[in-house]
């Protein structure tokens, strides 16, 4: 199956945004699960809402919402420019965010998941041995919860790389810069004779889904039998 250099070009930036987008959110993600699952504070319903919000809220709302807060007249964004000279607005960069911020509670549920399973007194064992709560943390709890964060991991990637509501009013659908393949599908069902293109695009997306997803079940269950738990 031979691509065309816009298609080629839809692939490459969506691995690269998903890629991008997934690592980016994942030291914050395990902090955010951990805090939910281990401490108890003021707010923290809200606070579970909050990071929830992005998978009731529509797309759009998304787009838009980054757009006020994140673009170049934002109150955040103009801020960055101004300083840094950091613009996300119309770039993949813009894009990668968009995608990370409706990836991110499916992260945050998959490893709090993970956090809540692990034995509170494995951990309370090693602190009366003199551990400290980072020494604690990196060597009982991250090895028992791997399983969980390669399954948000997955879940984040699979999500970036259907990302198109939120995207596309962010950043537009800008060929080369911020077209993933979910925007390349829509610009290519706008034009006549593009089937083709629209049919290997979506073959393409349920390969690297399927890939993605036998690959992360083969390395959970490798993670559990080295570590004993299956």
């Amino acid at each position: 199956m031979l691509l065309t250099p816009v298609e080629w070009e839809a692939l490459t930036l969506s691995l690269k945004i998903s890629l991008v987008a997934v690592a980016a959110s994942l030291p914050l993600g395990i902090a955010t699960a951990w805090l939910l699952a281990r401490k108890e504070f003021a707010g923290k319903s809200l606070l579970d809402g909050f990071i929830h919000l992005p998978l009731v809220l529509p797309p759009v709302v998304i787009g838009y919402l980054l757009l006020v807060v994140m673009g170049r007249r934002g109150a955040v964004g103009s801020w960055l420019y101004d300083t840094f000279g950091v613009s996300f607005s119309f770039s993949w960069k813009g894009a990668a965010l968009a995608s990370a911020v409706v990836a991110f509670p499916l992260l945050v549920r998959a490893v709090r998941l993970s956090i809540e399973l692990v034995d509170k007194k494995l951990e309370q064992a090693a602190r009366t041995l003199g551990a400290s709560p980072w020494r604690v943390f990196f060597t009982i709890t991250l090895p028992l919860i791997a399983p969980g964060i390669l399954s948000g991991l997955v879940l984040a990637f699979a999500r970036s790389l259907g990302e198109f509501g939120a995207t596309i009013t962010f950043v537009s659908n800008i060929p080369g810069e911020t077209q993933t393949i979910p925007l390349a599908m829509f610009a290519f069902l706008e034009t006549p004779g593009a089937e083709e293109s629209v049919a290997r695009l979506c073959i393409i997306s349920v390969v690297i889904a399927l890939i993605s997803l036998f690959g992360s079940e083969w390395l959970s269950r490798r993670m559990k039998r080295k570590m004993g738990l299956s």
